[in-house]
């Protein structure tokens, strides 16, 4: 391990998370604080749950993080932190649609570190990955509030761009994040789009 992972795997520990990938979100929150107190949360591939987490000591007692993941993950909450409520979906099921609708209303925020199995083929991950990244885009038009926020992992390569441009239109600012805790030698990336914006009537996927 180098020693810059060394760092963040032995803070992640300290900090009793359980997995160094945290910073990546507490980065981009400390430079552009889309996470506001009493706000909701939904985490997207949440496990093994350290952005859950994160969110949830930042939301404070008065918010809600939804996690959700193909693995079963379980988290003790602090005491002070928001309600976490962890759902084992698939998040292209219809199914997980309803039963987020049943429950909640909506989120303020939309994150996900969502990725792909790697395979070693850089074009076949990078197109597994912008397969996730326009679900989250999906998920987004129905879930997110007018003014909210998505933070979203994605694979660089040769159709990053379009990526970017599917959601310029979704929101009043867009950037792209290379959290200093990304492994240098990995293509992954974050945006962040900020003020959402919806362009058309939100579709209840499933209804």
């Amino acid at each position: 391990m180098r020693k810059e992972q060394d760092y963040y795997f032995t803070k992640a520990k300290k900090d009793k998370y359980p997995a160094r990938s945290v910073y990546k979100l507490e980065e981009a929150q400390k430079k552009y604080r889309f996470i506001r107190k009493g706000k909701r949360v939904l985490d997207l591939g949440c496990h093994p749950g350290s952005w859950s987490m994160y969110a949830a000591s930042i939301l404070g007692p008065k918010g809600i993080v939804v996690g959700v993941d193909l693995q079963e993950t379980d988290l003790a909450g602090q005491k002070g932190d928001a309600e976490i409520h962890l759902l084992c979906y698939d998040v292209y099921s219809d199914e997980l649609v309803r039963a987020i609708h049943k429950q909640w209303p909506g989120f303020h925020v939309l994150l996900s570190d969502m990725a792909p199995r790697t395979t070693g083929s850089q074009y076949a991950d990078h197109q597994q990955s912008l397969r996730l990244a326009r679900r989250v885009l999906e998920l987004t038009r129905i879930f997110l509030h007018p003014g909210g926020s998505l933070y979203v992992k994605v694979f660089q390569g040769e159709d990053f761009p379009e990526f970017v441009g599917e959601c310029k239109p979704l929101f009043d600012r867009v950037k792209v994040v290379k959290p200093a805790s990304s492994r240098r030698e990995s293509r992954e990336v974050f945006v962040l789009g900020r003020g959402y914006r919806p362009v058309s009537k939100k579709k209840k996927l499933g209804a």
